[in-house]
């Protein structure tokens, strides 16, 4: 089978997030089964593949530049809206939308005969850029129950469940347990409350760690932060996460956002690393049993008693690591188990 996924924003590796990694990581499954894949994104300025796609295109007087940089075919364009052009080149029999201009997207691929699932990775329905009962015939996924729940009560589509794809073995490994671990600093990833935590524990080390790109502006205003705090430090984005689990005690999530998953907890799950987390969206489901999940607008004391106990009580640790290790080896938490239901999916709308 030949499938597309498209992603509306800037893809690897010119921009990480949660679903350019699973779609990364699923993209180079279904490769290893038999099957060919590729990628249709946003440009992003300012690199080299930038640079290179300017030139490409302008060659070639297409909208589209094509590279393999990831290791399959990825179209960038500044627009990645109408993909008629990338159809006639790869020539998809199904197509995954997802994050970013879903709906002019989905629209451009049904123009051209090519079956699309909608697979929605968050709940910003911002995103969407348009009325999914355009749509006709489309298969909708979600990533989570929550995902799916209210996917359903804004616009009545029933969602196949499918978590976020995370190749385990990218991410395990034994760790030191020697730092509380905080992933994407940003204000709605609960960066407030994470130096508050980090403020009342000054004997814990911490150690904050960028993924979405920090611009020059907020990293100085970061740098600040942390310069008040001798138990923080900073780490920029690292390709191998192994180096980060390596020495996490514990995974601190305290998002403010509707994490429609929570991919960071799945992540440290592989290597018995127990979250502390806040129930927001579906982080929760992410969390599982393997860590103590709070209400965002609980106090403040309570994030510090959390990480207090996991740092402090040896027993306790030791029970919710072994339970975060347990729940990484759910069924439908499984690379392999996740690949068969997307492809009864994509098999189903194929005809």
């Amino acid at each position: 089978m030949r499938i597309l996924f498209t992603v509306g924003n800037p893809y690897l590796p010119q921009r990480s997030g949660g679903a350019q990694s699973s779609t990364d990581q699923l993209a180079k499954a279904l490769i290893a089964a038999g099957h060919e894949v590729a990628v249709a994104c946003a440009l992003a300025p300012g690199d080299g593949i930038a640079l290179r796609s300017k030139v490409t295109r302008k060659l070639s007087r297409t909208s589209f530049s094509r590279d393999t940089v990831m290791g399959y075919p990825v179209y960038r364009a500044w627009d990645p809206t109408d993909l008629s052009e990338v159809v006639r080149q790869f020539k998809p029999d199904v197509a995954v939308v997802q994050n970013g201009s879903t709906v002019p997207i989905a629209q451009s691929l049904q123009a051209a005969g090519v079956p699309i699932a909608i697979f929605f990775r968050n709940v910003e329905v911002v995103e969407l850029k348009g009325s999914l009962e355009t749509l006709k015939g489309a298969a909708y996924i979600a990533n989570s129950q929550f995902t799916a729940r209210r996917m359903n009560e804004l616009f009545g589509v029933n969602c196949t469940v499918i978590q976020p794809y995370v190749d385990g073995a990218l991410y395990q490994t034994e760790s030191s347990r020697e730092n509380v671990t905080f992933i994407n600093p940003y204000p709605k990833k609960g960066a407030d409350i994470a130096f508050a935590v980090a403020e009342r524990c000054p004997d814990i080390p911490f150690r904050f760690i960028e993924s979405w790109h920090i611009f020059d502006d907020f990293q100085a205003e970061l740098d600040a932060r942390i310069a008040k705090l001798p138990n923080v430090t900073f780490q920029k984005r690292v390709s191998d996460m192994r180096t980060i689990y390596s020495k996490a005690r514990i995974l601190l999530a305290p998002s403010l956002w509707e994490e429609a998953w929570g991919r960071v907890a799945t992540e440290a799950h592989f290597s018995g690393i127990p979250v502390v987390g806040s129930r927001q969206g579906g982080l929760p489901e992410a969390i599982g049993p393997g860590g103590i999940i709070i209400d965002i607008d609980a106090d403040l004391a309570r994030w510090v008693d959390a990480v207090r106990l996991l740092w402090d009580d040896d027993e306790e640790y030791a029970r919710l690591s072994q339970t975060a290790l347990e729940f990484s080896r759910r069924p439908e938490g499984q690379a392999d188990f996740q690949t068969r239901q997307l492809l009864q999916v994509l098999q189903g709308i194929a005809g």
